[in-house]
């Protein structure tokens, strides 16, 4: 099932859902935000990749939604929180601002999917992952609804198969089987190296920092220690250079019978 207000994207995904095996798939041409829209506690699982930027006019806002703004990319996870059954788990791609603006309607959703769901993961994409479409950073939610959250796995991806230009070329280097399989393994004891590219992060320290959920906030950056040459020993090496460059042009001059 899905919905699109895009004509095209309907007859689109119907033909791919078809051509995979779906025999009667029913994707919508229907606006998810409007008024028109009641389907609420109906899936069980919702994977989407909502528009990342975009505003709806405010009397068009569907009245079950009640965060106290017009920005679609927030108004979308709230649908798909009131889409959800009781139990039922969704995967959210966002664009980072979701997960660290400090705006009121961003922090109100992000204590949403924490305090009346539970936040399984956030999985930070790669800046270029949606070229040439779009180049902004992203990241992908975990939550189920009615769950508790007690700890949130971060993972830092730096790679997802394909480089991150707008040619998109395959390449070997992925983190994509590595999320999965680390994923279904996380373990709040065992994931505490926050030096490492995944590791978990306890519900208290994320709401003490008004449940910011950008990596970057709990990861514990690894800095190599630059060791320099003394003064003496730089301006010797500079001396040397000096002698090699006046004794080169001497040579030069000689070869070519300039005094």
């Amino acid at each position: 099932m899905g919905y699109d207000i895009d004509t095209t994207m309907v007859r689109l995904g119907l033909m791919n859902m078809m051509m995979h095996g779906i025999d009667e798939p029913k994707i919508d041409y229907k606006d998810t935000l409007s008024k028109s829209y009641n389907e609420d506690s109906q899936f069980d699982i919702i994977m989407a990749n909502p528009p990342f930027t975009g505003n709806i006019d405010k009397g068009d806002i569907n009245e079950g939604l009640k965060l106290p703004t017009t920005k679609t990319e927030l108004l979308f996870v709230e649908r798909i929180f009131n889409m959800l059954k009781m139990g039922g788990t969704a995967a959210v791609i966002v664009p980072s601002g979701v997960i660290q603006n400090s705006g009121k309607a961003f922090e109100a959703l992000r204590k949403l999917i924490i305090e009346k769901a539970e936040l399984k993961a956030v999985i930070a994409v790669p800046s270029g992952a949606f070229k040439p479409y779009a180049g902004v950073s992203t990241a992908i939610l975990i939550f189920t609804k009615g769950g508790e959250t007690n700890n949130v796995w971060f993972y830092d991806m730096q790679a997802d198969g394909y480089s991150l230009d707008d040619k998109r070329n395959k390449i070997a280097d992925s983190d994509l089987p590595d999320i999965v399989q680390r994923y279904k393994a996380r373990d709040a004891k065992k994931d505490s190296d926050r030096k490492l590219k995944f590791f978990m992060v306890p519900k208290k320290e994320i709401v003490e920092n008004n449940y910011d959920l950008n990596l970057s906030t709990y990861k514990e950056e690894v800095y190599e220690e630059v060791v320099y040459e003394k003064p003496e020993v730089i301006f010797g090496k500079l001396e040397t250079m000096e002698r090699e460059i006046e004794t080169g042009i001497k040579e030069l001059k000689r070869l070519i019978n300039i005094r």
